[in-house]
């Protein structure tokens, strides 16, 4: 049985290094997979090009001006606000879903990550429609003498935003508690530590990498989000690029060197994370069990009322007053010609199925590189394709406006450009997925097709192929319905024309017409809500 084992052992071995030596990257595949980087690249190349364009006493200039602080000092305020916010929303969410015998805790774990599907400029609609100047719900306390405060400026620009990314800071928080040994906590206990005590010393030091890494997925989005500051007529660097890059005369250099400023602060911050965030790791030694490590006592139904509330302002709240504009009658029914029409969610789903498509072809190289070299060559093929997605769509949108300008006038305002912004937008969601499967590949099944005489692309078609083939329909998947409610490189770099969902809510929330925003404002929370399914099941989330 020994001189089995060691000749299956030997076998497994030799198909292995049959699979090393033909399956390695070939010439062409590190040429697609450099191209594919090489893309992703050039719109902060084309932006270089534009900035460098403009005189330097004239951008010195712009970016001390009041109007270049007070961009700067809005925008840094509005990230460090919301993120505290979400931080000190999302943290005690998690703890109370996974630490303590909260009632229901399966259904408020779903409950309060719900948020994460309602798209933050979906939330802004709803709630300027609800409490702003002749809401809905403003004229109906107007009676009761229940004063409403104002929705705009910094205050409902951080609050609506809170409201929907805190639950990054809770999905990241709540892995890490789950991995998070309680015996640990246990022995804490024993040394007469109190739960906050304990928690401070123990559980926090080792969750701190997941809250901080939901920490920077809420700064970044903050920074980079462009609908809820322009609905709550907050100036931040993403709100004046756009109304500069629609005005006359300089607006478009100005809107280019804020995009730099922007992209400067953006580079900050990822630094800074790198730099505090340690490994990334959370917990040590066994998983946590399925059981409360914390009673909550007489107090559980009184610690329910806060998942309750944060649902009732995140979820009832806003897709109510959707409803309520869905079925209410009147004269912001009228407006010519925004009547909604059928065609605008085909043409959603068209440019979506196409930008998931190209997605993937784009991603297939870079992911089967990635998987099958540890080179410094590909994982900086890898690591491009990330670029594009901590790029600010407005600022994407706006690199490819001059490259459509000046180097491509017949590719300008058409399809195929809006669709390359997608690509390049969301090329890591179809990476990340294809490289796992890539990875999951067993190289004795490619090598025993060699051994069978299957020339290596015969290989990679037969074998390779359609086992990493759920990696790449979950990337498009989740590509396709990213790409459906995506705001601000759709209103930048659309056809004229072209009228998706998202242009059609935009331009009819801008003239006041809220009823006829409400069915593609609930069409686009439903495709969100679907977008959690490819991401729960690669999370393996046991909600």
């Amino acid at each position: 049985m020994g001189a089995g084992s060691d000749r299956a052992g030997t076998t497994r071995d030799r198909l292995r290094g049959i699979a090393r030596d033909d399956d390695g990257p070939s010439v062409a595949l590190v040429l697609l997979a450099g191209g594919v980087a090489a893309a992703v690249l050039t719109p902060l190349l084309w932006l270089l090009l534009r900035a460098s364009t403009i005189e330097p006493a004239e951008a010195l200039s712009l970016l001390t001006s009041p109007t270049a602080t007070d961009v700067l000092v809005n925008s840094l305020g509005l990230v460090a606000v919301v993120t505290a916010a979400s931080v000190a929303l999302g943290v005690p969410l998690a703890v109370l879903t996974v630490q303590t015998d909260l009632p229901f805790r399966r259904f408020w774990t779903v409950v309060v990550a719900l948020p994460l599907v309602v798209p933050s400029y979906i939330g802004a609609f709803a709630y300027v429609s609800a409490f702003g100047p002749n809401g809905a719900l403003a004229d109906l306390l107007a009676p009761l003498g229940i004063p409403v405060p104002t929705v705009y400026g910094l205050g409902g620009t951080a609050l609506v935003l809170t409201l929907f990314v805190y639950p990054y800071v809770f999905l990241t928080t709540r892995a890490s508690l789950l991995s998070f040994d309680e015996s640990q906590l246990e022995a804490a206990r024993t040394l007469n530590h109190g739960y906050r005590a304990a928690f401070r010393r123990v559980i926090l030091p080792q969750i701190a990498p997941g809250v901080t890494a939901g920490a920077l997925l809420v700064a970044l989005y903050t920074l980079s989000d462009f609908g809820t500051p322009a609905i709550m007529r907050f100036d931040v660097f993403t709100r004046v690029i756009y109304v500069e890059l629609n005005s006359f005369g300089i607006g478009r250099a100005n809107a280019t060197l804020f995009s730099l400023e922007l992209l400067a602060v953006t580079a900050v911050i990822l630094a800074l994370e790198s730099r505090v965030g340690g490994d990334g790791g959370s917990g040590y030694g066994s998983p946590a069990s399925a059981n409360a490590v914390v009673p909550l006592g007489r107090y559980r139904w009184v610690a329910a009322a806060l998942p309750a509330l944060v649902a009732t302002f995140t979820l009832v709240l806003p897709v109510g007053v959707l409803a309520m504009w869905l079925v209410r009658s009147g004269p912001g029914y009228a407006g010519g010609g925004l009547a909604f029409q059928p065609e605008f969610a085909l043409n959603s789903v068209y440019v979506a199925a196409l930008a998931a498509l190209a997605t993937v072809l784009f991603a297939l190289p870079v992911a089967y590189y990635a998987g099958r070299s540890n080179t410094w060559l590909a994982r900086a093929a890898e690591r491009a394709t990330y670029l594009g997605y901590a790029m600010p769509g407005v600022v994407l949108g706006l690199a490819l406006v001059f490259f459509g300008i000046h180097y491509a006038p017949a590719v300008y305002q058409t399809l195929p450009l809006l669709v390359f912004a997608y690509v390049v937008r969301f090329l890591p969601q179809a990476v990340g997925s294809t490289r796992s499967s890539v990875l999951g590949v067993d190289p004795e099944l490619i090598g025993a097709a060699r051994v069978l005489g299957a020339p290596p692309r015969r290989a990679f078609r037969r074998v390779t192929l359609p086992l990493i083939a759920p990696g790449l329909l979950a990337g498009a998947a989740l590509v396709f319905l990213t790409t459906m409610k995506e705001l601000d490189t759709t209103l930048i770099l659309h056809p004229t024309g072209f009228t998706t969902l998202v242009t059609y809510i935009w331009r009819v929330q801008e003239a006041g017409y809220y009823g006829r925003a409400a069915l593609p404002a609930l069409v686009l929370v439903v495709v969100s809500g679907l977008s959690m399914i490819p991401l729960l099941r690669q999370r393996g989330d046991d909600a």
